[in-house]
């Protein structure tokens, strides 16, 4: 049998958030890459698994930026108000100024990055497995399988490996972030489509962890509704659906409802250290890198400043430059966070009603999203609970990190 093979000065593996916007990064006619500094253009291979059981379902992602965006043609819907219901009943609801809160599902923004690629002579897509890449003389070789079982090898002098990794680094404390989302509509117009319930409360809390739910408006009758919890499991699909029935009839109150589809899934939520190298010229980007944020689960925004700041050190002749997605004091302050929250000693709807009632929406984004300084993280530190997040502190540096197990995959909707 015969063997593909491809050269390219870049591989990227994956055709997720953070693999797909590396290769539009890279390939967008005013972001038009150089290695070592000379004229000719970056040429990119993309490699992604071919349609199958290796292939995620759509997902959502979420973001807040200033209102115009890059990818604005594959956003499903924006907000420019949040609001979060506090367990006592409360509700802060505010306006973002400048910035909007996004979603975007990762079909729409596949079609959109692979529309703005077709054409280009630079840049050649390979729908195959990726399963092993290999040190060459002059860079690495990924060796893949196509569609149709051929072996196919693709070489670049760089590798950027956006795949999951098969277990996550020791860590000293990992919890989860696990939802269930129904995509409902109504029989009378019972949403704001101009805001955005991104902490609901009023939903029983369990024993360990913290639970709310999450209402993303896609018109007056349409929306995502979702049950989130932090914990260190999941729940079985009965349990989730038992908790949006409860939470769409008995909290929202929606009345009469037809569920169009559903999303389910499971982020880590960890003070794990994960290294950006994984050889000589390889590097892990996105996700697999640290890209999410422990603290809250996000990934989508960091995964692009990742790739941006990537693009921006190829173009300078820095093939090596791979920034952290998060800066060290985020991570440190994510660390404590999900510390006294694993021990019990946080109350997680109580932070975070705090969180958003004392912090102005605009400014506590800005810090979600590791773009405040120190001065405006301490004035967000000052807003909770002192006592839980201070002995928390002290006995960090003493803790071991130690093997994280994942639950597997869930189900399908």
């Amino acid at each position: 049998m015969s063997v593909r093979e491809t050269d390219a000065d870049v591989v990227i593996i994956g055709g997720g958030a953070s693999g797909l916007s590396l290769a539009h990064a890279l390939a967008a006619p005013d972001d038009a890459g150089c290695l070592s500094g000379g004229s000719d253009q970056l040429s990119v291979a993309l490699v992604e698994a071919p349609e199958g059981r290796l292939r995620p379902a759509e997902r959502t992602w979420c973001f807040w930026e200033e209102a115009a965006g890059e990818f604005d043609a594959a956003v499903t819907a924006s907000w420019r108000r949040l609001r979060v219901h506090g367990s006592d009943g409360h509700v802060f609801d505010g306006d973002l100024g400048p910035l909007r809160y996004k979603m975007i599902r990762s079909a729409g923004f596949e079609r959109l990055v692979h529309t703005r690629l077709s054409g280009l002579e630079h840049v050649r897509l390979l729908r195959a497995t990726a399963h092993e890449v290999r040190a060459t003389a002059d860079g690495s070789e990924v060796r893949c399988t196509t569609a149709d079982g051929r072996p196919a090898h693709v070489r670049g002098r760089i590798v950027y490996d956006s795949r999951p990794l098969p277990s996550l680094p020791p860590a000293r404390t990992t919890l989860l972030q696990h939802f269930r989302g129904w995509f409902v509509r109504t029989r009378l117009p019972v949403f704001d489509p101009e805001v955005a319930d991104l902490m609901d409360f009023r939903v029983p809390q369990p024993p360990h962890g913290l639970a709310f739910g999450y209402v993303l408006p896609l018109g007056p009758r349409d929306a995502l509704v979702e049950y989130t919890r932090f914990s260190r499991a999941p729940l079985s699909r009965e349990s989730y659906d038992r908790a949006l029935r409860h939470y769409t009839a008995d909290v929202l109150k929606l009345g009469e409802l037809d569920i169009r589809d559903a999303e389910q899934g499971v982020i880590p939520m960890t003070d794990a250290r994960f290294p950006r190298q994984a050889g000589a010229g390889v590097f892990r980007i996105g996700a697999a890198s640290g890209a999410t944020r422990p603290a809250t689960g996000y990934t989508f925004s960091a995964s692009r400043r990742q790739t941006r700041g990537i693009a921006a050190a190829l173009r300078a002749g820095r093939g090596d430059a791979v920034p952290a997605p998060w800066s060290r004091r985020a991570m440190a302050m994510d660390a404590v966070m999900l510390r006294a929250l694993d021990t019990g000693r946080l109350d997680g709807s109580q932070f975070f009603s705090t969180l958003f009632r004392r912090t102005p929406p605009e400014r506590l984004l800005r810090f979600l999203d590791g773009r405040t300084g120190l001065f405006e993280d301490l004035r967000i530190g000052f807003a909770v609970p002192m006592w839980p997040m201070l002995r928390t502190a002290l006995e960090l540096p003493f803790l071991p990190r130690r093997p994280a197990l994942l639950p597997d995959d869930p189900p399908p909707p």
